[in-house]
């Protein structure tokens, strides 16, 4: 018989007042015995609702009736067909505007804990197995890979699974992408993505650091190299900011360079080789999962006020609910309907504050989100000494610029056509946030699923 409580298992964190001091996890995970209570809520629905929602298709009812018959080893065997990456998609991913909001248990109560269950199996492997992947047979063909972020990780996996010799060009000095450079610590710890990549190097995928594709090589060098195929996966790392007074004054951070020098260089140590300045008043510009990041980074790097400023409201915010609830109990505090329209300074260069002015939601914009509109008068001025941009970044344009036959958008995101990947320069394929702009972790690793796939059925037809 299934467990009928209604509510999930509660997931077990860190008090707020001792995690927004420190960079450990906030989740604790689950322990067995709430694990196996939680599978047990599944209800096993034949027609498997939650699968439609995961963008990578895991059989997520098989693998929580194994969890449920505390058959560990054979639930990771069921998510590992699937995802390269379960213990980085069971803390990120979000389940709840996914494979959760179809959950049947979720029409009157609460679905089954899905992402939390999905952690507890990977953090199990990672802990309980030392059994290393077995190579596949190769089939004399090699890929190349652009970017180690979840787009070129996922797609990296699946094509060495096929017996490809794939070799991963990452540009950074650490494997990992947007999973080590802007996923906090006490979100998802390092140790966990270096595990996840050591997997894929187990397989067989060949990691190539420090390696700036348009720089140090080109895609037609890549093919020179006997590569017959090429997967971009190089993400969006170049940042926006809003074009408004003050943003060239000292202080004034992209959420990018913020969290990379905190994350990847470790700034929040106190003999870090690239410190960053631990300001006392901070505002965050944005609403998304990037925004609540910075802001709880700043938090725990000694702000005693931290702001985030955004322009709709709480319910239009785009970040998770979970992150959004994190935040606010780690004492962040959130001015929305709230626009920025300049950065003060002092005769030093220093921020000191910003003008912002109270906003009403009007008519839907394109995106169907209702707009903002400015109200008149309604301008006040908030006492910072640091501010965070975090309103969206853009494919850099390097590889664009250094390969002929590429075609992009208007934003600079590559052109490809469907679900496949395939750009306009034939073996070249491409996903994640360099084809999307800004996206989920999930997204991406579909995107490198799909991809993989293509690629494999192109070179076979080759």
């Amino acid at each position: 018989m299934p467990n009928m409580d209604p509510v999930k298992c509660p997931m077990p964190v860190q008090p707020a007042d001792v995690r927004n001091k420190n960079f450990d996890e906030v989740a604790l995970g689950y322990t067995h015995e709430m694990a196996v209570t939680e599978a047990q809520r599944c209800l096993q629905c034949r027609h498997k609702p939650c699968v439609n929602g995961c963008p990578v298709n895991i059989d997520i009812p098989g693998f929580i009736a194994k969890v449920a018959e505390d058959d560990l080893p054979g639930a990771y065997e069921v998510l590992s067909r699937q995802t390269s990456l379960p213990a980085v998609c069971g803390r990120v991913c979000p389940q709840e505007t996914q494979c959760e909001q179809l959950c049947v248990r979720g029409i009157k109560h609460q679905p089954v804990g899905i992402g939390r269950l999905e952690r507890y199996v990977a953090d199990w492997q990672r802990t309980n197995s030392s059994k290393a992947p077995k190579k596949p047979v190769p089939n004399g063909r090699k890929v190349a890979v652009i970017g180690a972020g979840p787009a070129g990780l996922t797609a990296a996996g699946d094509l060495a699974k096929l017996g490809y010799e794939v070799t991963i060009y990452e540009a950074l000095h650490k494997t990992g992408g947007v999973l080590v450079y802007g996923i906090p610590e006490f979100r998802l710890p390092k140790a966990i993505v270096q595990y996840e990549v050591d997997g894929l190097e187990k397989l067989g995928v060949n990691v190539q650091t420090n390696m700036v594709i348009g720089k140090v090589l080109t895609i037609d060098e890549l093919f020179e190299m006997g590569n017959q195929a090429v997967f971009i996966g190089s993400g969006a790392g170049l940042p926006r900011f809003m074009g408004i007074p003050g943003e060239s004054l000292k202080g004034v951070y992209s959420a990018n360079e913020f969290l990379t020098r905190i994350n990847l260089m470790q700034a929040w140590k106190e003999d870090s080789h690239t410190p960053i300045v631990r300001a006392k008043r901070v505002a965050v510009v944005g609403g998304g999962n990037v925004a609540m990041d910075a802001a709880r980074c700043a938090k725990r790097l000694g702000a005693e006020q931290v702001y985030i400023v955004y322009r709709r409201g709480m319910e239009e915010m785009p970040a998770r609910q979970e992150e959004v609830e994190h935040a606010e109990e780690e004492g962040i505090i959130f001015k929305t309907l709230t626009n920025p329209k300049e950065v003060l300074g002092d005769e030093n260069g220093q921020v000191t504050g910003m003008v912002c002015v109270k906003c009403e939601l009007g008519e839907p914009d394109a995106s169907g989100r209702r707009s903002p509109v400015e109200i008149e008068g309604s301008e006040f001025t908030l006492e910072i000494d640091a501010m965070i941009m975090s309103i969206g970044t853009s494919p850099n344009p390097l590889i664009l610029s250094t390969t002929p036959g590429l075609e992009a958008n208007r934003w600079g995101c590559l052109v490809t056509k469907g679900e496949s990947g395939e750009t306009s320069r034939q073996g070249v394929y491409a996903g994640g946030d360099a084809v999307t702009g800004a996206a989920t972790v999930i997204l991406a690793m579909g995107a490198g699923k799909s991809a993989a796939a293509a690629i494999d059925e192109y070179l076979q037809n080759k």
